[in-house]
């Protein structure tokens, strides 16, 4: 009986454990020390925030799989996880944690083997990395590995597909709580108040990090900041919005405005958006590459003699993600030759920044990579929005 935790079956499990074991194979690894907590997630369905700890997964080419976890964190892996070779890592003076993994390698017969340690991850500190190289030096040989589980999580199967489908489906509803709860004198907490009552009471996930909201001086912000504050007429409103479902993730973004009095360069940056995001969609094909969608966004805006407000990026995978972020590599920007494939999925967005004049503009939605047309999951407003004064 599948644990209730479980959101993948069995054997899509084991499916992309043979893919990672055959990755190693190709690599000349012997085994992977795994700190990612998506990728963990993805090969065992593990599920904690405990990784910001301290949480370790090896995975072998001869089937071995075991966690080597915190005690903290010993009901989640029994709650989440379908692998059942666990093994506890105390927190306790003289038991250092690198000796524990030393441990675990040697019950798999690893000495003198070569084994890939992932380092491009939030789940692996600096120190630790350098503990577990004098720990290992001359036991087996270290060897920094290549991300290659992250590159095939980009293509996502049906059942993650679903995932971000439903996530989408939250998300547009979601955004349409917080857009009728904005006006002229709202404080922005009750915007995110309404954003969360509703994220909530869905069922769906909370985004992996804080989506930006901020009006006047701090709707340039694309990062969250702390203060809220209240709408002002004549003001603008940011929204990065997403949120998750099972940890699959949609974004959406724009701008709404509260009059009387609109600025015309706010109506002639969304003028430009709402076509360069036509146009980035249409790129959004098998076959192309992730720079020349964003030469398609720095075209289009360049054209409409917007060029000094274009941002360096213009979006990026999206996926199972953790905290402190929800977005994950690769991004689009020039010459980025990363080729897309069916089943990515991408959040555009598609922003204006004029510093000079202190004026957002932004259109971001998130949308699967098809044989075609791409599938937009959530939904934005084309039109300006202008709320209620």
């Amino acid at each position: 009986m599948n644990k209730p935790s479980i959101h993948f079956t069995h054997e899509e499990f084991k499916a992309r454990q043979k893919l990672t074991r055959d990755c190693l194979e190709k690599h000349k690894l012997d085994g992977l020390l795994l700190f990612k907590i998506e990728d963990m997630y993805w090969l065992s369905g593990f599920d904690s925030d405990g990784f910001c700890i301290f949480h370790n997964m090896f995975i072998g080419i001869n089937g071995e799989l075991t966690h080597v976890s915190r005690s903290a964190d010993l009901a989640n892996v029994k709650y989440s996880s379908i692998c059942d070779d666990v093994r506890t890592a105390p927190d306790a003076a003289g038991v250092s944690w690198s000796s524990c993994i030393k441990k675990m390698l040697d019950s798999h017969h690893m000495q003198g083997k070569q084994i890939g340690i992932q380092v491009d991850t939030m789940g692996l500190t600096p120190r630790l990395f350098l503990e577990i190289q004098t720990e290992l030096q001359g036991w087996c040989e270290l060897i920094v590995a290549e991300n290659f589980i992250q590159e095939m999580r980009m293509v996502k199967s049906e059942q993650e597909l679903n995932y971000h489908r439903k996530a989408g489906e939250f998300l547009d509803v979601a955004l349409t709580e917080a857009l009728d709860t904005a006006k002229a004198g709202v404080f922005e907490g009750d915007i995110y108040g309404a954003f969360y009552r509703k994220l909530f009471s869905m069922g769906a996930d909370l985004p992996a990090h804080i989506p930006p909201l901020g009006c006047g001086d701090s709707a340039l912000n694309v990062r969250y900041t702390s203060g809220r504050k209240h709408l002002s007429e004549n003001d603008q409103l940011t929204l990065e919005l997403g949120l998750a479902y099972r940890h699959y993730h949609a974004g959406s973004m724009c701008v709404a405005l509260t009059g009387p009095e609109i600025n015309d360069l706010h109506l002639q940056m969304h003028a430009a958006l709402v076509p360069a995001l036509a146009e980035v969609q249409n790129m959004l094909r098998p076959g192309k590459t992730m720079g020349e969608v964003y030469d398609t966004y720095r075209m289009v805006v360049t054209d409409h003699g917007l060029a000094h407000t274009l941002q360096t990026a213009c979006g990026y995978t999206m996926g199972a993600t953790w905290p402190p972020t929800w977005m994950e590599q690769p991004m689009f920007y020039t010459g980025n030759q990363t080729i897309i494939k069916k089943n990515m999925t991408f959040f555009t967005m598609l922003i204006l920044n004029d510093f000079e004049t202190g004026l957002i503009m932004c259109l971001g939605e998130q949308v699967i990579i098809t044989d075609g047309k791409p599938e937009v999951i959530s939904h934005v407003p084309k039109n300006p929005i202008i709320l209620d004064i």
